[in-house]
């Protein structure tokens, strides 16, 4: 069995994504772990990571989450865990989340040096399990010049550690390689693929806002898988709002107080993917019923609608189970671009 460490140097480089991509594309039976968790949730009574538990649900693997990974909390794994008891502990889970597959895919923490104290960090993850490591980059075309030249000149990693890298969220691709390939190449590093930068991918749900905002849906349960591409925030007056040419886009979302009725029946009326209702004010009883005809989600929270447009304008928009057209997306980004036969050891 293959195992591989995918890691990054930055954090939101596209890891999760890329193993799902990864995953699918190399058409092999594939096992997963993420040893050191960092998107804690909380489902029937049991602490799981966020990737872990989407993996197996993608992946339809039959172990429970909370066996993907070994801990949350530094200062907890310290107190259970010396060097040699960890080690022991991963290659378990690993022999455990490996067996009868034909790849395992170990995901590090967020960056690069993340678990280094309790001696899960990417590096020490490939040397506890004898593997390969993986690195994806992502960022500017500077910062990932940046980030391969420091890789290269400080960070030592040894040669039969590092399979390669992979440049992860490309805007232009050929002009990234006109300008950088050689560079690039002059290090010695292996280069695993490019892949260009996916604007469908950073859409989410309105399932994915809800209950990423803790918000309470109170009409258009139905509409709750339609996607949201672009935001209106509702603080001017509805006539002007409706001469908005950004209030025209489509599959929108409205960010608005919960007495803006005049802003509410219009967003209904332009066939919004979803309204979210801010300052806990909930609105006349047909507005509720409209919106569940129409299967237009409406979401309250308690915040008001400029801290609910900052938080909305902060969130990571992460892979869900039930975003299949994205898993695809993954797939064939991961085909059409990434050395899959160097991946795999074919």
């Amino acid at each position: 069995m293959k195992k591989l460490v995918i890691a990054s140097i930055r954090r939101s480089a596209g890891k999760t994504s890329i193993a799902v991509g990864l995953a699918k594309a190399l058409d092999k039976r594939v096992g997963y772990l993420k040893p050191l968790g960092d998107r804690l949730i909380y489902r029937e009574k049991h602490l799981w990571d966020y990737d872990s538990a989407l993996m197996g649900k993608i992946f339809s693997i039959s172990a429970p989450p909370e066996e993907f990974t070994i801990g949350f909390h530094h200062s907890k794994l310290r107190y259970m865990y010396n060097q040699e008891s960890l080690r022991k502990k991963l290659q378990q889970i690993a022999e455990q989340a490996g067996s009868g597959k034909d790849i395992l895919l170990v995901e590090a923490g967020q960056d690069l040096t993340y678990g280094a104290s309790v001696f899960l960090d990417s590096i020490s993850l490939a040397e506890h399990l004898d593997c390969k490591l993986v690195l994806i980059l992502s960022g500017s075309d500077d910062v990932i010049m940046d980030d391969i030249l420091f890789l290269k000149k400080y960070m030592g990693i040894r040669a039969e550690k590092l399979l390669g890298i992979i440049i992860n969220k490309v805007r232009d691709i050929e002009d990234f390689k006109a300008s950088y390939l050689g560079s690039i190449q002059a290090t010695g590093l292996e280069i695993l693929g490019i892949i260009p930068y996916s604007e469908e991918l950073t859409y989410f749900s309105a399932r994915f806002l809800a209950d990423s905002l803790g918000a309470k849906v109170i009409a258009g349960e139905t509409g709750l898988n339609k996607i949201i591409e672009n935001i209106f925030v509702g603080l001017v007056p509805v006539d002007q709002a409706i001469r908005d040419r950004a209030f025209k886009r489509e599959n929108s979302l409205l960010i608005t107080s919960g007495d803006r009725v005049d802003l509410v029946l219009a967003a209904m009326e332009s066939d919004y993917s979803a309204i979210v209702l801010t300052n806990n004010i909930s609105p006349p009883a047909n507005i509720i019923n409209n919106a569940g005809i129409l299967k237009i989600p409406v979401l309250l929270v308690s915040s008001d609608s400029y801290k609910t447009a900052r938080q909305i304008e902060s969130l990571e928009p992460l892979l869900t189970e039930a975003d299949g057209e994205k898993a695809n997306l993954l797939q064939m980004l991961a085909k059409n671009n990434l050395n899959l036969s160097k991946i795999a050891g074919d």
